[in-house]
């Protein structure tokens, strides 16, 4: 983990509030070697940023597969999608950084990611999201979102956005580029034939 007065602060924000319909189990629960994706999830994160959140409208799910020093933040509003699990997680961080991920992301590297957070002390204080695009698509949920993003997200949500990629194009975002290892880091297991396929089974 990263001093705690090392600047900035960027603190660690995991979702697990999703319905996991396509999965058909919650995902966060699954195996990978052996070990919850979350688990693994809050694993990596730990070792990039001062604090991991848990954010989950059903923390108890989860209490026996995360350490104590993780906290959970209750999810108020679940079913909304993953850009209001952003700003629930925003309005109650005072960290200059999020780190926002998503439980399914089984092969995230804390080398890629250390070198991520090294650079955001680069940014012109003007840019809101430090984020992957690969294929013309916004990688939210492996992306940095600064606290003061926070009112203009809010107000996105409040005229009836939901869209992280319609978000992301109306602010000021810093694109990370993706090679192929990233692309490698950036994969999530979406159905269960996802979940073969990874384990040479499909």
């Amino acid at each position: 983990m990263i001093s705690p007065n090392s600047k900035p602060s960027v603190v660690a924000v995991i979702l697990a509030g999703g319905k996991s319909s396509r999965m058909g189990e919650d995902k966060a629960l699954i195996l990978w070697d052996g070990t919850p994706l979350l688990e693994k999830v809050c694993k990596v994160a730990d070792e990039c940023c001062q604090q991991v959140y848990i954010l989950t409208p059903w923390p108890d799910r989860y209490l026996s597969i995360v350490k104590k020093e993780y906290t959970f933040l209750l999810e108020s509003n679940p079913g909304q999608g993953p850009l209001v699990g952003l700003a629930e997680g925003l309005a109650q961080i005072s960290a200059d950084w999020v780190l926002l991920l998503a439980c399914d992301l089984p092969l995230l590297d804390s080398i890629i990611i250390e070198s991520w957070v090294s650079q955001l002390t680069q940014l012109p204080s003007d840019v809101f999201a430090f984020v992957p695009k690969q294929d013309r698509l916004w990688q939210p949920l492996c992306g940095f979102y600064r606290r003061e993003a926070l009112p203009e997200l809010q107000h996105f949500i409040d005229r009836g956005g939901r869209s992280f990629q319609t978000w992301l194009e109306q602010v000021a975002v810093q694109v990370i580029p993706v090679d192929r290892q990233c692309s490698d880091m950036l994969w999530n297991c979406n159905t269960p034939n996802d979940l073969l396929a990874s384990r040479g089974e499909a």
